[in-house]
């Protein structure tokens, strides 16, 4: 059975700190299952030698039962992250990390001790620099390899159990892109079935908590390699709106005039390529997105199920899903 836990994929190693840290994708370390690489400022393992953790055996709670779960043993999130490492960094206090080389988010500082409150704005509440300094954060993050993690290419039993490693770069802002698309995916059954019922971190309780959570880790990445550390996603908030006022050329791209599917060549985002938008293709190959370019950045808001989504959600939808706890980042694919 494909387990619950796959919506908390982005909680792996108890660090919420992705999924395949660049330390931990050797041939060794997938035939141990160990993944408790050191720590810089100290050089131990899980820098255990400054109190930050310890490698440490994966707890995992039970599988639960029932006819939604039909399968088991035949998707690589099961039990995440067991099939790949089953020790892992455990980090004590408030670091976290694949290493525990990070603080805990809303925690700064050497030591993780200090304390800090950082309040994501409006969209439209951005200067005219700011907005244009939003943008060229996300421009870096699309032409920075990360330097911390790699998406895999092939599934365990393609890389024979772990002793051929199929794994490959990919930039921080479509490693995001990625872990979206891993998440939800569809599960490789073997030969041409597919189980499409899966996706935890969207049609189930999962979506609210596992999104708020993916939002963090990307801010988290851009205040990284920006070095700003007040940082905020602004959020786009679309409680009751009639349309997409952030559709613009202003802010992330107006229509195609002669096909609504692309961006207007006006946009900022209009020379941008998309990943893993070939999910038929990857099923009817058994396959995973390897993170290559697939052509012009899409977006068509209009094209939905409207039996399903007639409309945005209202403010009363709105305060009745969170029961009045805050607003939501803005995602963006």
């Amino acid at each position: 059975m494909l387990l619950a836990v796959l919506c908390c994929l982005l909680w792996s190693f108890q660090t919420s700190a992705g999924h395949f840290p660049r330390a931990c994708v050797s041939s060794k370390n997938l035939m141990e299952k160990e993944c408790c690489p050191p720590w810089s400022g100290d050089g131990s393992p899980c820098g255990q030698l400054s109190g930050r953790g310890s490698c440490q055996n994966i707890l995992l709670s039970n599988a639960p039962l029932g006819p939604q779960f039909p399968f088991t043993g035949v998707d690589d999130r099961e039990s995440w992250p067991s099939i790949f490492y089953n020790r892992t960094c455990q980090c004590s206090g408030n670091f976290m990390g694949f290493n525990c080389g990070s603080c805990k988010f809303g925690f700064w500082g050497p030591n993780c001790t200090e304390r800090r409150l950082l309040v994501r704005r409006s969209i439209f509440d951005l200067s005219v620099p700011e907005k244009d300094k939003f943008l060229a954060y996300l421009t870096l993050a699309k032409h920075t390899i990360s330097s911390d993690y790699v998406i895999p290419t092939g599934t365990y039993g393609q890389m024979k159990n772990g002793s051929a490693p199929m794994f490959s770069d990919i930039n921080i802002y479509d490693l995001f892109v990625w872990i979206h698309y891993y998440v939800s995916m569809d599960a490789l059954l073997g030969g041409s079935k597919i189980w499409k019922d899966i996706d935890f971190a969207h049609e189930a309780p999962g979506f609210l908590p596992w999104h708020r959570l993916f939002l963090l880790r990307w801010e988290q990445e851009i205040q990284k390699i920006t070095g700003d550390e007040n940082f905020t996603i602004p959020y786009w908030d679309w409680r009751d709106a009639e349309k997409c006022d952030i559709c613009t050329d202003e802010y992330m791209g107006a229509q195609h005039p002669a096909n609504p599917n692309l961006l207007s060549p006006a946009s900022f985002f209009s020379s941008w390529q998309i990943i893993c938008s070939r999910l038929e293709e990857y099923n009817s190959h058994q396959t995973l997105c390897n993170g290559t370019s697939e052509g012009p950045l899409q977006r068509n808001p209009g094209n939905h199920d409207k039996s399903r989504t007639p409309r945005l959600p209202s403010s009363a939808d709105v305060e009745f899903s969170l029961l009045g706890s805050g607003t939501w980042g803005l995602e963006i694919q």
